[in-house]
């Protein structure tokens, strides 16, 4: 049931896309108009040919449906029955058609071989049966047999013929199969520049050298220098790594040839290949340019057993090494690439030559956050309550993506309430928007998960100060939201960390299992909710022993490695069964003692817990500074440590408070 808000997405900076041309860097093709002609013309023919066999075919069906074989001898027994209506006499057949043979919608016939009988006409003179004799034209035959046989295998020859054509010459129906499909964005068409990229400075500065490369080439090479084929750009999903790539195009003023690695993957084996080649053909005929393949490793992935083989994905990174190798960087062509799992590329794709640079595009610091809502502010009209300092501090951990949809929830929401401009309220409550969830009204807890709940929440709170290695709080609310907390506790750093000691990560243990705690302390029983806090503990636990080596019993002994570092950060462990046996027991062991201390503290100020708790079940939502309020009532001795930062939101969460009261 804890949130903290020290974890979110990410994303770039601001900016926009242009748009987009398939024509090349010329403009747009403007000799399609009789090519388009002439494929109209195609389908038309295609749409009659298959409508006369379509119609002819089901003629052919329904006659088959309506007609019924019988037996000579059946044929003159419904005669003497006088059963038979007309007959009609053929080459083969005799067609019969009986009295009263409606069935349904359709009017049954029947059809016998036509036998050498004398008798049958005198027989037929007696009855009042109405019968007649059909010449075979034998030019209808002809059509008949064009229609069913000919014109059938000629229609499908004619297609089949259309379609290789087509794939040899690569245009038309099934002709982009071997062409790249690159969206072609000319000089400034991508709409951004390095002004709408914020809170990325040192990859900034490193693409741009790149592009003051492409603009003064003369002055590098009167000395050696080269440019570099290619540049990686790695970072968690959301980053601002395509918006970074199209901004190198808008400053550099050249070409941008922009597509994803899934685009060269197809169905057909040798067809990625194709693409890769005729990308790079394209590109050198557009030279200076800028090609960008983002998520490389759809195409990139290592060559070895581990990820599995493919075929076809092998012949197109095959063909994309050797294209890197083969064109001249002198004409100003380079190669941009973007990726969020640097640790699947085949390592032949990373060695200098192919990606000479890899540039981290990571999350921002505080000042970057800042820059972020700036960018995604400046055509937003925001009241003189706004501060976006107070704001970045509360999203530690965010970056472009959640900032973004910070400041567009904050505006929706104040179109909603009917004013013209967005408030510092607006903000704060689009943040716990975009981190927990709209709130569910329509949910209403019964008063003894409503007790639960609150004494759940109130305990992660009490067992985070009182633990004064923790992290301070920031608000407290049983308000159940969409994104399934029944109620969270907002969690905010004091200060800006890239390193945390072995004595915080342990704080932050108990302050994780002090939900749990409090529903045992006081119902003297558990229950689900504590779910989230156990899994982010066991975490926490295991990479401290089997990661960072804070274990007296492994010591310094790694046992575990980092998969997708820039995705979900999951670690696996690297050690025999045994050893693993020996580490859950060790964790095991680390979170049971982080439990009794969480117990040992509530119950030691079981009173603050108890008041604590009615007080959010009357309110609902109460903000840091109220919680300690009530603590310090009762702890008149406790001495709260804080920081500057800390204050100033706690001011701000107070002020947005006491604005919506």
């Amino acid at each position: 049931m804890a949130e903290n808000y020290n974890n979110g997405d990410n994303y770039g900076g601001g900016g926009s896309e242009g748009p987009n041309r398939r024509g090349g860097p010329d403009g747009p093709n403007r000799q399609n108009k009789s090519p388009k002609k002439k494929q109209t013309m195609i389908i038309i023919i295609i749409a009659a040919v298959i409508t006369l066999i379509g119609s002819t075919i089901m003629s052919t069906l329904l006659e088959n449906a309506t007609t019924k074989e019988i037996t000579y001898n059946e044929f003159l027994e419904m005669i003497e029955k006088d059963e038979i209506e007309k007959i009609k006499f053929t080459t083969t057949k005799i067609i019969i058609t009986p009295k009263d043979s409606d069935e349904g919608y359709f009017k049954f016939t029947y059809w016998t071989t036509a036998l050498n009988d004398d008798e049958l006409l005198p027989k037929l003179n007696k009855t009042k049966i109405e019968y007649k004799g059909e010449v075979t034209d034998s030019q209808s035959s002809i059509v008949t047999f064009l229609l069913e046989w000919i014109l059938p295998f000629a229609f499908i020859y004619f297609i089949m013929a259309m379609v290789f054509r087509r794939i040899g010459k690569g245009g038309g129906m099934m002709g982009g199969v071997g062409k790249s499909n690159a969206k072609i964005y000319v000089e400034k068409e991508t709409g951004v520049t390095f002004r709408d990229v914020a809170g990325q400075e040192e990859a900034k500065e490193s693409l741009k050298e790149i592009v003051d490369f492409l603009h003064n080439p003369g002055k590098y090479s009167s000395i050696g220098a080269k440019l570099p084929k290619g540049a990686l750009l790695v970072g968690p999903p959301g980053t601002g790594k395509t918006l970074l790539a199209k901004a190198v195009a808008g400053e550099a003023k050249v070409p941008f040839f922009s597509l994803s690695g899934s685009d060269f993957v197809e169905m057909y084996v040798g067809v990625g290949a194709s693409r890769v080649r005729d990308l790079f053909k394209q590109a050198q005929q557009s030279a200076p340019c800028i090609i960008f393949i983002d998520e490389i490793d759809a195409i990139g992935k290592s060559r070895d057993s581990k990820y599995g083989g493919n075929d076809e994905r092998e012949q197109t990174l095959n063909q994309l090494l050797s294209e890197m190798d083969g064109f001249d960087t002198s004409k100003g062509l380079l190669i941009l690439a973007a990726t969020n799992r640097p640790d699947v590329l085949d390592k032949a794709l990373l060695r200098p030559g192919r990606f000479d640079r890899r540039i981290i595009v990571d999350r921002p610091d505080m000042k970057g956050r800042v820059n972020i809502l700036k960018v995604h502010s400046r055509n937003v009209s925001m009241d003189e309550t706004v501060d976006l300092k107070k704001i970045a501090l509360a999203t530690s951990g965010a970056v472009g993506s959640d900032l973004a949809n910070i400041i567009n929830e904050a505006a929706i929401n104040a179109v909603k309430n009917g004013r013209r401009a967005i408030s510092q309220a607006d903000l704060f409550e689009s943040v716990e928007v975009v981190f927990a969830g709209k709130e569910k009204k329509e949910r209403i807890l019964s008063p003894k998960e409503k007790k639960i709940v609150a004494y759940h929440e109130v305990g992660h709170a009490l067992v985070a100060v009182l633990e004064k290695k923790s992290v301070p709080v920031q608000k407290i609310t049983i308000v159940p939201r969409t994104m399934g907390a029944l109620g969270y506790v907002m969690h905010v750093p004091e200060e800006e960390k890239y390193l945390e000691t072995k004595d915080e990560m342990l704080a932050s243990i108990v302050g994780l299992m002090g939900g749990r705690a409090a529903e045992e302390i006081v119902f003297e029983s558990v229950t689900s909710g504590a779910a989230n806090d156990m899994e982010k503990a066991t975490g926490l636990a295991k990479n401290m022993i089997a990661r960072f080596g804070m274990s007296e019993k492994f010591g310094l002994m790694s046992l575990a490695k980092v998969e997708n570092e820039y995705l979900d950060g999951s670690a696996h462990l690297d050690c025999s069964q045994e050893t693993a046996a020996e580490l859950d027991k060790e964790i095991r062991e680390l979170l049971k003692k982080c439990y009794d201390r969480a117990k040992e503290l509530l119950q030691s100020n079981r009173e603050s817990l108890d008041k604590i708790t009615e007080y959010l079940c009357q309110e609902e939502t109460i903000t840091g500074k109220q919680f300690m309020e009530i603590f310090k009532k009762l702890n008149p001795d406790f001495v709260e440590i804080k920081n500057d930062l800390a204050e100033e939101l706690e001011e701000a969460v107070e002020s947005v408070n006491s604005t919506e009261k």
